[in-house]
């Protein structure tokens, strides 16, 4: 009976089989970074479409690092002594089933429904007046305001939000993704050459940014897919993709991730548990500078070899006193604080990022993913390469790569400042941000003969370059054409410079943005994409400081704890209270089809400037200081274990010299009993 023989190069000895891992691996970093920037891609898809105000969007994007919580800490310590090629496959198996369930709502819940105060005869391109106070007779007028009824089918509607089925989704997307990274970076270190370990964890950490690209040009095609593409006809919608009640096909990017993800498990099942290791290491080799950042532990010397065999009790056992041996270590401690509040800052800027090009500088869903494809998350693949190229070039010490990790980080703060001056004024929507001098209202004289709500959201653009919140609310009386190509006519409200009466007529959807912020959007990208590049260059050195700081039997605890501790202070609470503020600089909430507040239509742009550019920049300026207390005590640590390693050097001279006339009176006295037999077996013979 045959049996089943994997390829050449996966076999353990193959000299190649390292290399597989590399390219497996970076499959897996590509799929996991497409699905993930896919997600923050559709946040303002999931905010229209379910109807919810951001921080809950920062929930459901926070719930991918509730899900690492859960497992991350066990998976790392007790993955490291198993099979860790197969146990990355069955995470990304994991992560393929939580993307397709991300996707599910979709397929439960009905036809998007946004709400919209035009209502179109039947079979007919002459629609009904948008004031309705003119159709109705004085006995409904009586009766309350028209608009405020509930919708039909409301009654029935389910109370469970389907948002709760994207959140479930992620999180089992979190829990899949657990072993990626610490079991294979991990796996790399241990059977790479150590001058080719750091040009490895660059070149995938480069794959890693490489696969947001295409999740954002995904998210981008999507979001110009209407969301009912097939179901609805596309002529009868009256909005486009740069209104704020458009919501694209989010949904098929999720099965398109999901499929990518699945097919990046297969290699894995085929790689060996471990490989040969490198003539110029061992599995208990420790450069001078790993051995001065941690202090020795016996329990250390004999366990946690990645094949060694070891009972679950017993890692389990061991595995508080290992975790206090690694908080031990100064260093490790001071870099997992920085980074906690770095990471703070740029997963929540990431996260709203697309939200912020769209609400201040007026562009649509789909252009803001495709600018972040395009230009932005290319410049940090380069940079992050740039910096592992260099880190091997430069050969760089502990000391020398924090600092080139400090220094770029520097730069990119200070040319950050900059974002501030590039601002936009508010758009002209009347009632909202144009206000009178005695009252903050949609309504006004020139609408007073309509019965209309203020609760819609159906914004037109009137001749004189002022958007309206409702056709009605502009006072328009007729309206002719259907979907995009409506035209209203007679709108008492939108008159026109140096005109009182007229044919004043209004279009549908917002009027065209600022001239301001089309000479300013420029400078804002360029300048974007230079920040981004510089801070990225001290990726690579700032991550192989936690790796050299730390024993090789630690690396992969160390990995998971980090991540651990940076998801969960992190990559947890940063988008929600991000998204917490950003919605409190809201000027107009949509409704709910069956009532309650919706998502936000429209933002107060300077206010949004300052909280999410202000909220980045002082969470880095905390992290900067915590560094240069860092930078203090690592200076004073590397001096004590300098006069250490002296003592331990006159030491070991000592000792040699002792060693030395041991041996040489060790010699005499041999040659003394050799002399005594010698004489005593001539006097013998004498006597004989």
């Amino acid at each position: 009976m045959s049996h089943f023989l994997p390829p050449s190069f996966l076999l353990p000895f193959s000299p190649h089989a390292l290399q597989m891992f590399l390219v497996a691996l970076s499959f897996a970093y590509f799929a996991k970074a497409l699905s993930g920037s896919y997600m923050k891609s559709t946040i303002t898809q999931l905010e229209r479409r379910f109807d919810i105000p951001s921080y809950l969007t920062g929930v459901i994007d926070g719930s991918f690092e509730i899900g690492n919580l859960l497992v991350i800490a066990f998976v790392s310590y007790f993955g490291a002594k198993l099979h860790r090629p197969k146990i990355i496959a069955m995470g990304c198996v994991l992560m393929a089933m939580g993307t397709f369930i991300i996707a599910l709502p979709h397929f439960l819940i009905g036809r998007y429904k946004f709400e919209t105060s035009i209502r179109s005869s039947v079979n007919s391109t002459n629609n009904l007046s948008p004031c309705p106070a003119r159709l109705l007779s004085p006995a409904a007028l009586a009766s309350g305001d028209p608009l405020s009824k509930t919708p039909i089918g409301c009654e029935g509607e389910s109370n469970l939000s389907m948002w709760i089925y994207v959140f479930l989704g992620n999180v089992l997307r979190g829990i899949g993704e657990t072993p990626v990274q610490p079991l294979g970076i991990s796996y790399i270190d241990d059977f790479a050459r150590e001058e080719n370990a750091a040009f490895y964890i660059g070149c995938v950490q480069t794959i890693a940014v490489i696969g947001p690209v295409f999740g954002y040009l995904l998210g981008s095609l999507c979001a110009k897919i209407y969301v009912d593409i097939g179901f609805v006809n596309m002529e009868s919608i009256t909005i486009s993709p740069g209104d704020a009640r458009w919501v694209g096909a989010w949904w098929l990017g999720y099965l398109v991730a999901g499929v990518i993800t699945l097919l990046s498990a297969i290699p894995f099942w085929f790689l060996p548990r471990s490989l040969p290791i490198p003539s110029d290491r061992g599995p208990a080799q420790c450069t001078p500078e790993q051995t001065s950042f941690i202090k020795d532990s016996p329990l250390l010397e004999h366990k946690y070899q990645a094949d060694e065999p070891a009972s679950f009790l017993e890692m389990a056992k061991d595995f508080i006193p290992t975790l206090k041996t690694l908080l031990g270590n100064p260093v490790y401690f001071i870099y997992l604080c920085v980074t906690i509040i770095q990471l703070n800052s740029l997963i929540g800027m990431v996260t709203y990022k697309p939200k912020y090009i769209e609400q201040h500088y007026g562009q649509s869903a789909s252009k803001a993913n495709f600018l972040m494809g395009t230009i932005n998350i290319p410049a940090v693949a380069l940079g992050i390469f740039t910096g592992g190229l260099l880190m091997k070039r430069l050969k760089l010490s502990i000391m020398g790569a924090a600092k080139f990790a400090f220094g770029t980080s520097l730069i990119g703060y200070f040319l950050s400042l900059f974002f501030f001056v590039m601002s936009c004024e508010n758009a002209k929507v009347a009632g909202i941000t144009l206000i009178s001098y005695y009252e903050r209202s949609v309504f006004s004289a020139c609408n007073s003969d309509c019965v209309c709500s203020d609760r819609d959201w159906d914004p037109v653009c009137g001749e004189n370059g002022i958007t309206y919140v409702s056709p009605c609310l502009a006072g328009c009386q007729t309206s002719t054409g259907s979907g995009k190509n409506t035209v209203f006519s007679n709108c008492s409200c939108a008159v026109a410079a140096g005109l009182s009466s007229g044919n004043l007529t209004a279009s549908v959807g917002h009027c065209p943005h600022r001239d301001d912020c089309d000479r300013v959007f420029p400078y804002f990208l360029a300048l974007s994409v230079i920040t981004s590049f510089i801070i990225s260059l001290g990726g690579t050195p700032g991550y192989m400081v936690l790796i050299r700081c730390i024993k090789p039997q630690l690396k992969s605890l160390a990995l998971g704890f980090h991540t651990l501790s940076t998801r969960t202070l992190a990559g947890i609470p940063a988008p929600i209270y991000f998204g917490a503020i950003i919605d409190t600089t809201c000027l107009k909430w949509g409704q709910k089809r069956c009532g309650g507040r919706g998502a936000c239509r429209i933002y107060n742009t300077t206010a949004y400037r300052i909280a999410y550019l202000g909220l980045t920049m002082g969470l880095r300026t905390v992290s900067f200081l915590l560094c240069i207390l860092g930078f203090v005590l690592l200076k004073r640590h590397l001096r004590r274990e300098e006069r250490s390693a002296h003592q331990v050097a006159n030491g070991g001279a000592e000792l040699e010299v002792l060693r030395k006339e041991e041996v040489l009176a060790s010699n005499s006295d041999q040659s003394l009993r050799t002399s005594t037999t010698d004489y005593n077996n001539t006097e013998r013979e004498t006597r004989l």
